[in-house]
Formats: C-alpha cells, structure tokens, sequence
C-alpha cells in the first residue's frame, strides 16, 4: 500500500518487512501440501537493496552508547557547532522488543528493534517451530461460516505504512508497531490481535493510496453478511472497521436476491467504492455487475453489467463493447479490478482483460489470449501494467496503447536467461519459482525463489523488460538479403523517430515540491583517510539535526531568511563579531547575513573563524580528528533540469508547464512526409480541469520536428485545500503515434523505453507553501503612512509593538520553501482577533460567539476590537474581506470587548496582547492553497474608559487642589509661625545657658573650697568680684543679642 500526494507507492517503507513477509511465504506452494509436522527455519534477513546478492551480509544493530556519543560530540570544542544542539540527540533513541508468544501450537517469531540516531528499523528473527504452523490452531467455525479445508497457509498479507494484515482460515490479524515511519512507540502492539472475530472473511482487498491522514483496507465477507464490505480504517495506528453500506445490503440496493462481492476498489478522491459483483439468477445464469456505492450519501447505483461472453475480436488488437457485437463461447469470468487515480484507467480481469476511463464504456482488450486466466495486476501508477496469470505467465501493457506483449515464457525471456548464465549470474537457476512482482522506482521487480544444489533461497531481480521487447522485436522482425554470394541480416526498425530530446524544461523544484539538502559528510584527519565512529556518529547527529530543523520550522513572523539551516547558524556566522565591551564572538558567516545579535556591535575586520578552522583542519590539528565544513551544510534552491520530465508535476491555480520536444525522422524526408510520419499527442486523464496547447514547428533542413507544449490549470477543479494536502490526482501522457513497444534508447542504466511518457499532475495547493506576517514591510510601511512610529518601552526585537491610536497596516509574505522565494501575498483574506490577553501569560482563546461579537461588523453589543474603512464583507456580511490593498484597521476595543478599560501596570500606558487569525478561506480566488496563520500581535497605548479617566480625573484634581490650598495656608500663616518658633527657641536658649552658667558656678566653688585658710578672705573677695563681673558681662551679652536682632 502507498500513500497518496504528494507521494505515491513508496515500496522502500516496506522493504524490511516485506522481505521478511515473503521470506516466510515463499515456500508454502512447496511445504503446504506435505503437511509437515515439525520444522526448524533458519531465516537470513538483508537489505531490501541486497536480497539475493551472494555473500551479502548485512549488520542491522549497531547501538552506541549514549555517553560514547556525547563523548565524540564533546571533543569538538573548536567547529562550527553548537554541543548543547546536538547533545541532545541520541535522546532519541528508542528500542522495542518482541516476545515470543504462543498461540494455539504455533509460535510468533522474536523480533528486536533498534534504532540509532534516526536510522531506519532493522529487524532480525530467530523462528523455531514444533507442530502446525498457524496463529489460531483451533478453526472457529459457526452455521453462518461456510465449512473449509483448515490450513495454516496465509492467504492474504496487506502492509500499510503503520500496520500488516494477514488473513488466515477466514480469520483476519493485523500487526502494529514495526515500521520506521511509526514514530509513536506506544502505539505498537507486542502481539496481533484478531479482527472482524465473529467475521468470515473471505478476501482481503487492498487501498493502494491513503487520504485525509488515514490508511484503509477492505475485507470482503462471506456467511452471515454476504453482500457488506468491512471497510477498515487505520488512523494513527488504531484500527476499525465499518459495515458498508449502511443502510441495507448490496443485493437489496441493486434489486437482486442473491449476490456476492467479489472485489472492491475505494477512490480515495470521489468517496466512492466500486464493487465487482457476482448475481445468481435461478432463471439465468451468473453475471457479474459494476456497482458505484457513495460512502457520503449511501447510494449505490449500477454502472456496467459484464457481458457473459467474450467479444469476438476478428482480428482486431481491440474492440469497443457496445452490445452489438458478437461473442464467442468462452464465459467471462471476472476476478478482480484494479484502478488508476491517475489516469482513471479501470481494469477488470479475468480470463480477458477490459479497460475503461469512466467506468461505464469499456474496450475489450483482444492481444490476451481468453484461455489463460489472470491472478493479479500489478501497477506502476506511471503508465505500466505488469499481469501474473495462474500459470506464472507475465504478461505486460503499456497504458495507452491497446498491446499486451508476453514477457515470460517467451523467445526474448530465452535469449535474457541464456545472456545471463553465460555471464554466471547468481540471480537465476533451473529450479525456481516466482513469489511475488511489483514495481520499485518505475522498474518491474521480482522475488523468486530459487532452489539450487539442494538449497533454497529468495532473490530480488529485475525483469527487464525493455530488453525483452527488443529481443522479442528482433527475433521476429528481420530480413536475410542476398548480396553476391551471402546472405545479408537485416531488422525493420518500427521506430518512427530516430531521435527525441526534451528541451526548454524548467527548472524542476517548483514543480516537483522537493525540498533539497546538501550535507556533505565531516574530513576525517586519519592517515588511511577512512571514516571512523567518531566521525559517522558526528556526521548522523547532524544530518538528524538538519532534518529535525527542517520537519520543526514554523513561524509566525517572516524570518529574513526563510531557510531552516540560517536558524542552525545565525548565531554563529558573523564574521568576527566584537561587542560594546571589546569581546570577539567568532563563528561562520551566512549569505544573507543574519541581523547582529546585540545591538551597537560592529565587524571587524579580522580573519573569519573559518579559515581558523581551515587552517587546523589542514595541519591535522581539528579536535577528535573531524573536521566539519559549515558551507556544506546548505539549503538547494537552484537544481537544474536533467533533460527529463519530472517525476511529478503540482500545479496550483492558473499555473503552467511548458517544455519542448524536438523529433528527427528516421530518414530524409519532404516537408509533408515529416509531418504525417511524426505525430505528438498529448493524452489528458481530466479535459475539464488541465489543458494542453502543442505548437508544432517543423525543420526542414534537420528532418526533424520540434514540439512546444504547454501544460496549464483551467482554475476551477479544485477546492481550496491546505498546503500538500487533498490534492486531485490526474495525468499528462505525451505519445508519440505509433512507438508503442518498439523505441528504444540506450543509456548507462540500459535500454529505456521512448515514445510513451506519462507524468502524474496533482491538482491543489502545492507543498511548501506558507503565510507568513511581513513584520518588515509592515513596519515600514506603518512609519510612512502614520509619519511616526512608536515602539514600546521595553522593546522585544522578536515581536514589535504598534500604536492604538494608529491605522494599523499588515502585510503578509508567502513564502515558499522549495524554491527560496517569498512575495507579498495578493489575495484577500479575512482576519479575526481570536483571543487576547493584557500580558502573553494571560493570553486566552475566545469562544466562536465571542469572536463574532468581537470582529463582526454586524455586532450590535458593542462589542468591537477593530474596525476599518472597507466596505468588502463575506457573503453572509459577517466579517470584513482585506487585501494588501486596503485602507487599514482602526482599534476601538469597545466598551464590551476584553481589551476595554485595561489597567496599567506601571506609570506607562496600558498594553494588550492580540492572538490573531489570518485566513484567505472561501474569499481567495487567486489560489488553491487555503492559507491561514495565527500570531500575536502587541498593541501598547490603549485608553482607559471614560469612567476609570473621569475618576482618576477627579482623585488628581483634588489631590492638586488640596496641595495648592496647603501651600497658600502655609504662605499666610509663615511669620507668625516664625515669631513663635523664634520666641521659643530665644526661651530654650536662655534655660540652657542658665542651667550652664549654674553648673559652672557650681564646679567653681567646689574647687576653690580647698586653698589655705590664710588666703581665704582674700580669696573670696576676689572671687565674689569675679562672679559678679561675670554675671554682669552675660547679662550684657544678653541684652545686646536681643536688642540686635530683628523681629521677622
């Protein structure tokens, strides 16, 4: 099974198991007959790329440990990365084991899985058996279950990306949990688990292409619900089944009594189902019916009746079944259907083989013959159509044509194998038989196993099948000449065209959506020059790294470089960064630069870091003997085209292919013989919704023919869609009249057939392609138009603020990351304030009522954040439609919407944080793509509410007023304050001094108590003068002091 756009079957995902699977189902024609009792298996798994190889021996586990890793990552102190960044990323690894459970007498096998560093799952299996091999050993068998041989072969075996289905004795198993692309480990399952258990089922019918995210597989029931499909559903790794249709059976639906489904096919783009339905008639014979059941409406509705018979060709190679031709006597009898999204080629096979491109008009197909009986198809989805009979026949039909060439057993088979054993090759052997064929990368495969000198093993060889045309071709086609006396071999060349070259191809990303790396592996410093663990595990830790940026970038505000690795070094390639401070940051340098990381650095002009680098990577002196090469690791936007068709085409709304084919006729020719002798048609699988112009223009001098054909969208098949996904399936097939089987062109890989190309075209919205906010031109544009530009206090370089009071003017970018361009986005859209908060911690989702109220112009709550002069609204009115054009978005944050009277948190204004909804759905007609964005946007400056103002309006003014009546009362009352503060302070003054001159009066006494009793008199004497001049003099003082200074 294969996904469905951008990718198509992708037979690598499966390569393990699938090996594994027909490893184990090879033999069964050769053992399940024999009813074997006991048996020991000794199973070798390889690569899918080297099964059959001799001697290839492949190593599946190889787990370092996670300090050796971080050990390697750790010397690398002086490259060019970032040890913190890929430390990180052996965390990865993951490791599953599988435990050997058994099941009635049957055992499972013991599988181990490991992972390093995002390799791929390897598996390996060690089966030993006692008894009969099966799952179940006890048959579950009812009234409504038809009795059947009891057997332990698997009948059927279906891989999706995530899951295996097998069916058993009627009974259905599915596995989970072993294949690289589930990355979620708790989904998978440590044993199988049984489905549909009170189900028979008699057929297992697989969906090749998954959609909506989801993986399907169809069980065809017998018994009990005869005339029901269980339609089954793989999402995510959980697995469920529907009964369809819902209503009533099928036979019911088409009016029948009995009936029986014998095959179904789910189109995947219509929701539709096809069923092969057998009807027994009591008065007629069986006959088969087409029948077209809508899983949307329940309908069902017969499309086609197959004809009992087989048409009488009479020699033609096809013929157009109307009902009015003759039939033979052989009966048809109908197995299976197998259908082309592509190409909406449906085939029913059998014992004939019909095709049809609508479901309704079928062509018999007259080159197979009616005795064989076809088993399965196999189909490349590029034109090819491979056919297995019950007898191992392969058969094979190029689509577009009408011939079915046999490929084996045939005379050009014959002339391969005996090439290939003169050569002694190991891919074939007398004894062997063919397990299964499909197609790999446009090549038809097949895994057959071989038994030689009493030893089995499974191959995988190519059946070319070019070559086989050609030895075929010349095996029939040749003439013996007689010149003079010898004959002359001669071969009719049925080429009409020696020569074909496409010309003037674009260049091929923009159209095939693959994104290019380049990422060349590390110099390893050893003498011998070979890689070492060291050096591979640095190379695997940053290759994982590269694409873990790649599968996480995703951001709102439009980088300056688009390009997942410019994050990877932005910091780090500068060419010699030097701060404020004087300090050198050394790192590799991008092109474009990224923005300096701190504001006011300079470059300087020393030498780059890389050169340094350069320079101990040439002396052998880089650390851990690696040494990385940051230029090698870089997005591809520039490939160029290799003179070949893409291997896709994706065209979005309106777009275009145009190339050229230049075609030189076999010989010289007049003008008019060149023109009927080389025709080009261009085959379109869906007229209505893709066109195609050829311009013709014929060279005369150069025999030659030279066509220009263009390819183009008619801009109204498809719905808006999100970017890669629901993409509409249809074809472009160029043909060159009359080529069909018979050119060829030699090349290095061998022949390849011309004439016949056939290219898948999706309809839709490319992949790769994203809205982003223009936060540059926005801010530019802003400044321009309202003369002034106002950030916020504390800046935030990652998310710029925007005034209130201003028009707000945004602008997006898309952006597309194949190709490396970005443009401004055209087309209208509609945005919606989605949620908000005044700070990004509080930022919180509105409901779907609120963000009508919120954004509607209709909104009659008051209720409004924004508004604008555009008059352009949505059909139903409820939302206002804007383009680059318009005139800009007013704030108003009404009185009811959450950003109304916000507080402030500091002396500065109040801020809000706006989460916004950008989305072109339903009113962009420039594109399929439905875009839709969401990112935050900061709005600082908001008004508070006429409330909140006029009270704090109010609290000012009387905390103003009171301040300046304050200030008058203190003028006024100022003298006679000062008087008082005076007249008091002249009072403590005066207390203290008193108190003073007591103390020293005091002290005084005290010392001259003690002198002699003869001076005594004399002493008092003079001492009662000197007080008393004292006194007299302070007293002085006092009354000077007062008298001198003033009264204010």
């Amino acid at each position: 099974m294969s996904p469905a756009g951008p990718a198509w079957p992708r037979l690598r995902v499966l390569q393990a198991l699938w090996a594994l699977l027909v490893v184990l189902l090879a033999p069964w024609r050769l053992w399940a007959i024999k009813n074997t009792q006991e048996c020991t298996w000794q199973v070798v798994l390889n690569n899918f790329e080297t099964v059959g190889k001799k001697d290839a021996s492949d190593r599946f586990v190889d787990q370092e440990p996670l300090y050796t890793v971080d050990k390697v990552f750790s010397l690398l102190v002086d490259a060019p990365i970032d040890p913190d960044e890929v430390r990180g990323l052996v965390s990865g690894k993951r490791e599953r084991s599988w435990t050997c459970t058994p099941l009635g007498s049957g055992h499972l096998p013991t599988l181990s899985l490991q992972t390093y560093l995002g390799f791929p799952y390897y598996l390996k299996i060690n089966y030993s058996c006692k008894g009969e091999l099966s799952i179940d050993s006890c048959w579950v068998g009812s009234f409504y279950c038809p009795p059947t041989s009891f057997t332990a072969t698997i009948y059927d075996a279906i891989a999706t990306e995530s899951t295996l289905f097998i069916r058993q004795n009627q009974l259905i198993y599915y596995f989970t949990g072993t294949y690289t692309t589930l990355h979620e480990s708790n989904r998978g399952s440590e044993r199988w688990v049984r489905v549909l258990a009170n189900e028979c089922i008699k057929k297992l019918c697989p969906v090749h292409f998954h959609s909506n995210g989801s993986e399907y597989v169809m069980a065809l029931t017998t018994g009990k619900h005869e005339g029901y499909v269980h339609f089954g559903t793989i999402t995510d790794g959980r697995v469920s089944f529907e009964l369809l249709p819902r209503q009533r059976s099928v036979c019911n639906g088409i009016l029948v009594v009995n009936c029986s489904i014998t095959w179904a096919v789910f189109i995947a783009g219509d929701y539709n189902l096809l069923l092969l339905v057998e009807i027994e008639d009591p008065s007629t014979r069986k006959y088969f019916q087409v029948v077209s059941y809508d899983l949307v409406s329940d309908y069902l509705v017969v499309l086609y009746t197959i004809p009992e018979f087989i048409p009488d060709a009479r020699g033609l190679e096809f013929l157009m079944v109307l009902g009015t031709e003759s039939y033979t006597n052989f009966p048809m009898v109908p197995k299976g259907m197998s259908y082309n999204p592509y190409n909406n080629l449906l085939f029913i096979w059998g014992n004939f083989l019909l095709q049809s491109y609508n479901s309704e008009n079928f062509i018999y197909l007259a080159d197979f013959p009616k005795e064989l009986s076809i088993k399965y198809l196999v189909n490349s989805f590029y034109g090819d159509t491979a056919i297995v009979t019950e007898t191992e026949e392969i058969w094979y039909l190029l689509e577009g044509s009408y011939q079915v060439y046999k490929l084996f057993p045939s005379k050009g088979w014959e002339v391969h194998v005996s090439l290939q054993v003169m050569q002694q090759s190991s891919l074939y052997a007398p004894n062997e038989t063919m397990v299964t064929l499909f197609y790999e990368d446009h090549r038809l495969y097949q895994l057959v196993y071989l038994i030689d000198n009493q030893q089995g093993r499974l191959v995988k060889r190519l059946v070319p099948v070019e070559q086989l045309l050609m030895y075929q071709q010349i095996s029939t086609d040749y003439l013996l000449e007689r010149q003079g006396s010898h004959l002359t071999l001669s071969f009719t060349n049925f080429c009409p065209f020696t020569v074909m070259r496409l010309r003037d191809l674009p260049n091929p990303q923009i159209y095939t959506r693959q994104e290019r790396y380049r990422a060349q592996p590390p110099r390893v410093l050893e003498p011998g020059g070979f890689h070492s663990d060291n050096s591979l595990a640095v190379y695997q830790g940053l290759v994982y790294y590269l694409l873990w940026l790649h599968s996480k970038y995703d951001k709102p505000y439009a980088d300056p470089v688009h390009d997942p690795t410019w994050r990877w070094w932005k910091n780090k390639k500068q060419d010699q960064v030097r701060g404020e401070g004087g300090e050198s940051v050394g790192g590799p340098s991008p092109d474009p630069p990224s923005p300096s990381p701190c504001p006011g650095t300079v470059f300087a002009p020393h030498p780059v870091p890389q050169d340094y680098y350069f320079y101990l990577a040439s002396n052998w002196r880089s650390a851990g003997s690696v040494h990385v090469d940051m230029a090698s690791y870089e997005k591809i936007y520039d490939l160029k085209a290799e003179n070949e068709l893409p291997e896709r085409i994706f065209l979005d709304k309106g777009t275009s292919y145009r190339f050229s084919v230049f075609l030189t006729a076999g010989e010289p020719e007049p003008l008019c013989t060149v023109q009927s002798k080389v025709g080009l048609a261009v085959v379109l699988a869906d007229p209505e919704c893709i066109e195609a112009v050829v311009k013709e223009k014929v060279l005369v001098n150069r025999n030659s023919v030279l066509f220009w054909v263009t390819l183009s969208d008619k801009r109204f098949c498809f719905d808006q869609g999100i970017s890669g996904h629901h993409l509409m399936k249809t074809s472009m097939l160029l043909k060159v009249v009359g080529s069909s089987g018979h050119c060829f062109q030699n090349t290095h890989q061998g022949p390849r057939m011309q004439g016949n190309l056939m290219v898948p075209v999706l309809i839709g919205c490319p992949p790769g392609k994203r809205l982003a906010f223009d936060i540059t031109y926005t801010l530019e544009y802003n400044r321009l138009q309202n003369k002034h530009y106002f950030d916020c206090v504390h800046v935030d370089p990652e998310m710029p603020c925007f005034l209130f009071r201003d028009i707000f003017y945004p602008f997006f970018l898309i952006q597309d990351l194949v190709t490396g361009d970005s443009g401004s986005f055209q087309g209208s859209y509609v945005l919606k304030v989605v949620g908000g908060g005044p700070t990004l911690d509080t930022i919180k989702e509105y409901s779907e009522e609120d963000i009508y109220r919120f954004n509607s112009p209709l909104d009659k709550t008051g209720s409004l954040i924004w508004t604008t002069r555009n008059t352009t609204t949505t059909e139903d009115s409820a939302f206002n439609i804007l383009s680059h054009n318009s005139l800009g978005i007013e704030w108003l944050c009404m009185e009811n919407s959450p950003c109304h009277d916000t507080i402030p948190h500091s002396i500065f204004a109040s801020e809000f944080f706006f989460k916004v909804l950008v989305s072109n759905r339903g009113v962009d007609k420039s594109t399929y793509c439905d875009y839709q964005l969401t990112f935050q946007l900061h709005i600082h400056g908001l008004p508070l509410s006429a409330r909140r103002a006029f009270l704090i309006l109010m609290v000012s003014a009387s905390l103003i007023v009171g301040l300046v009546i304050l200030y008058v009362i203190s003028c006024l009352l100022s003298p006679y304050v000062v008087k008082v503060c005076n007249v008091l302070c002249w009072k403590i003054n005066n207390i203290v001094a008193w108190e003073s001159y007591i103390y020293s009066v005091a002290s005084d006494t005290r010392a001259f108590s003690n002198t002699s009793g003869t001076k005594s008199g004399e002493s008092s004497g003079g001492i009662s003068r000197v007080v008393s001049m004292v006194a007299g003099e302070n007293k002085t003082d006092t009354k000077e002091t007062l008298r001198k200074k003033p009264i204010s």
